[in-house]
Parts: structure tokens; sequence; C-alpha cells
């Protein structure tokens, strides 16, 4: 009996050898850069405001990054603001880039909470915007992961509460 659970542990061990030389082996990747490339107003339903983000992905990778959906999520002034996901699919080359389109959506519970929460009587010069996502990989360890911060300043002279529509 003894010598038959010998037997069995053997295969095992040579298995997760395997294993793990497989994934060290992977080659590593250098993460994607991902800037927003422009923002447009798109028709909304109800009590929400829908935008079309499009964001430049660069890969500096020497593989392509093939995939077939996006995730985004924008953070503003430290608070969730919108979210969306799109179904597009394409290529990024290698060491080079592509724009995706992603829409989103923010609801008006979002916006108002943006715009109180701007209202505290500090006057607001500098708009900080967070953005985390994915890329989903059309193969089944290629999905690739995201996040980008950033600011901007606003004119002066601008109301605080005009810089929730632009993130």
């Amino acid at each position: 009996m003894l010598y038959q659970s010998h037997r069995l542990v053997r295969p095992w061990l040579l298995f997760a050898a395997l294993l793990l030389s497989a994934c060290a082996s992977l080659p590593s990747r250098d993460p994607l850069q991902v800037t927003v490339a422009g923002v447009e107003s798109i028709p909304g339903e109800g009590l929400e405001l829908r935008l079309l983000v499009k964001l430049r992905v660069q890969n500096p990778n020497d593989t392509p990054i093939d995939f077939d959906g996006v995730s985004l999520n924008l953070d503003v002034m430290g608070r969730a603001f919108a979210s969306g996901v799109s179904d597009q699919a394409g290529t990024v080359p290698r060491f080079g880039e592509a724009v995706v389109a992603v829409p989103v959506t923010v609801s008006m519970m979002r916006m108002a909470r943006q715009v109180l929460g701007m209202l505290d009587g500090e006057p607001v010069d500098k708009v900080t915007y967070a953005m985390s996502g994915k890329l989903h990989g059309a193969s089944m360890f290629g999905t690739q992961r995201f996040t980008s911060k950033g600011e901007f300043e606003l004119p002066q002279g601008t109301p605080a509460g005009s810089a929730v529509v632009t993130p």
C-alpha cells in the first residue's frame, strides 16, 4: 500500500515541476499606457448622462495584444463617477497604439454628489481623476489591466460644477 502511494506521488511532483517551469518561462510584459484621447456626448436614457470615452492604448511590448472586450471605471475628485463596457474587438500592435471607444454612464445621483462635493466653499482650480479598466484578451491569459491618474487645471473664473462633465 505504501509503495503504491509513492508511485502516485512521483507523477504529480513531475507535473508540478513542469507547470512551475512553464510559468517561469512566460514572457514578462510591460504595463499598457492608457490615456483619454477624447470625450463625446451620446444620447442617454432618463436621468443619466452618457459619454463616449476614447482611450489611446499604447503597447510598449514586442508582441501584439488582441482583445475582444473593454471595461472602464472613472473616478473624479476621489469619487466614483462613470463606468462602462464595450464588446469592441481589435489588436494593439507591437510597439504601437490603438484608439478604443467605450460608452460610459454617469447617473444623476453621482453627478449631484460630485457637484455637492465641489461646493464646499473652497475654490476648485484642479480636478483629479483616476481611471482603471481592462482589455479582455482574446486568448486564455491575455487580459490586460490598466490604471491611469492625472489632473487638469480649470481656467480661472470657471464655476466648480462645470468640471464634472469633462473628466
